[in-house]
């Protein structure tokens, strides 16, 4: 009898973990494929957010260079009514050179501020701040010395 009962046990022990390990496998794949489902709208959702990332970007980009455009084109409405007020002033011929220097290199550096506006590549989020911030310092300074232009010449 009692091997009866030691047979018996050994075969419910037997059978016990032979059925809890298939639960834990199927409760293993079960959980893989929860994994899997969950990563994969993980990397979905990661899509859409670097898309609207990217078309964020490229729509601050095009709205930062048209109003630098603008800009620029006032910069040169401006020059050219400097270079009319030089025709216009009756000061001597050396201050006429002077001032046409001057109205020459403001206008190199409104075509340099444009080439690079043209030229810039997005190339990342660093690079695009940096360009940003050193392009409007730039600009500012263009616009304070065409705004300073006569003044300067007069100190």
């Amino acid at each position: 009898m009692k091997k009866k009962i030691i047979i018996i046990a050994v075969y419910a022990f037997i059978t016990g973990t032979i059925l809890s390990g298939c639960d834990s496998s199927a409760k293993k794949v079960e959980d893989a494929r929860e994994n899997v489902t969950t990563s994969i709208n993980n990397v979905t959702e990661a899509k859409n957010d670097l898309n609207q990332a990217v078309q964020d970007s490229s729509s601050e980009f095009q709205k930062f260079q048209k109003e630098s455009e603008e800009r620029i084109s006032d910069y040169e409405k401006n020059i050219a009514e400097l270079k009319l007020k030089i025709k216009i002033e009756n000061e001597k011929k050396e201050g006429k050179t002077k001032y046409q220097r001057m109205v020459v290199d403001l206008e190199q550096k409104t075509a340099v501020m444009k080439k690079n506006l043209k030229e810039f590549k997005e190339e990342g989020k660093d690079k695009w701040e940096s360009f940003k911030i050193k392009f409007n310092r730039n600009m500012d300074d263009l616009g304070k010395a065409i705004s300073n232009f006569f003044s300067n010449e007069k100190k």
